[in-house]
């Protein structure tokens, strides 16, 4: 226990060595459809089904030395047997993939319609955004130990670190949005780990129309994976805020003001996708990751938060 607990010490004074900005928006996520629930995930077998999945992947050990320098020791066959930055890399490989088959018409028709068919690759590129958030949910959840719950959000911490050195917001947002969920955020956390999500969450404080995270995403360099929803949102607001045409002496005029407004955020959106990064692929980690569709429903993420951490636990001299 004395070692597990030197362990986490460790974790947290390397995490709480990250730069002050890393902190970003809270997600609200543009698409109307939800989450399709998984399969057999409402029954006390799909839970153990899932848990059987997250389990079986039999990989060899990798980066033990990265996680000991860590503090955290890697064990075969989970999520701590990679190292932190080829994690961050292989997220950002997937993420560059959808985001690069994004069209610009797509982006202006949903803030317009909101049409998944005629919104394909964004819709495609939203639905992988929230299945990574669920699988993270998941593989930390269904952690029977509070200390291996613990382990596995401060490695996600550290994921996050890369992913913002690499520029990845999207990925950031979506695994932020894991730990700051509801089932996650109110079960018990030493207070190093909840201060360290504090303050990573802070770049998603959403005052001020989200100054942080604009701040950060106008001061990096390509390539660059910013986060959707805040575009959409932008898009949506121009839209429904400006009408088409103006009335005139001369009758009615196209409204110029509302087409430049759009195309500038259109514009900002493109030059982010004209630059690609230089990664490739490590087959054992996307094997590892399986597309993100072993993941658990709301419903049954709620279900064993509550099994963790009861919501009226009984006092012991309760009559």
């Amino acid at each position: 226990n004395n070692r597990e607990q030197q362990d986490l010490d460790s974790t947290h004074q390397l995490l709480n060595s990250a730069p002050s900005h890393e902190q970003l928006p809270a997600p609200t996520l543009p698409p109307k459809k939800k989450l399709q629930d998984t399969a057999d995930t409402h029954t006390e077998d799909g839970v153990s089904n899932l848990a059987s999945a997250l389990q079986e992947v039999e990989l060899g050990q990798r980066g033990s030395e990265e996680e000991e320098e860590e503090g955290v020791a890697a064990r075969p066959g989970t999520l701590l047997d990679f190292r932190s930055q080829d994690l961050a890399e292989q997220l950002t490989l997937l993420d560059s993939e959808l985001f690069h088959k994004i069209e610009l018409p797509e982006v202006l028709l949903w803030s317009k319609e909101q049409n998944e068919e005629r919104s394909p690759h964004l819709t495609r590129f939203t639905q992988h955004f929230n299945s990574v958030s669920f699988w993270v949910r998941s593989v930390i959840i269904l952690q029977d130990k509070a200390q291996e719950r613990e382990k596995l959000l401060l490695k996600f911490l550290k994921v996050m670190k890369h992913l913002r050195k690499l520029n990845n917001f999207n990925s950031y947002l979506s695994i932020l949005s894991a730990l700051d969920s509801a089932p996650l955020r109110r079960l018990d956390w030493q207070r190093n780990t909840f201060e360290t999500l504090e303050e990573f969450s802070s770049l998603i404080d959403s005052s001020s129309s989200f100054r942080v995270y604009r701040t950060a995403l106008a001061e990096v360099e390509p390539p660059c994976i910013p986060y959707l929803g805040l575009i959409l949102q932008d898009l949506t607001f121009v839209h429904l805020g400006n009408p088409d045409t103006l009335m005139t002496s001369e009758g009615p005029n196209v409204n110029f003001s509302k087409s430049w407004q759009q195309f500038n955020i259109l514009d900002t959106l493109r030059s982010y996708q004209q630059v690609r990064y230089s990664l490739q692929p490590d087959s054992d980690i996307i094997s590892f990751f399986n597309d993100f569709s072993d993941h658990l429903s709301e419903e049954a993420l709620w279900e064993l938060s509550l099994g963790i951490r009861p919501k009226n636990p009984p006092r012991a001299n309760q009559r």
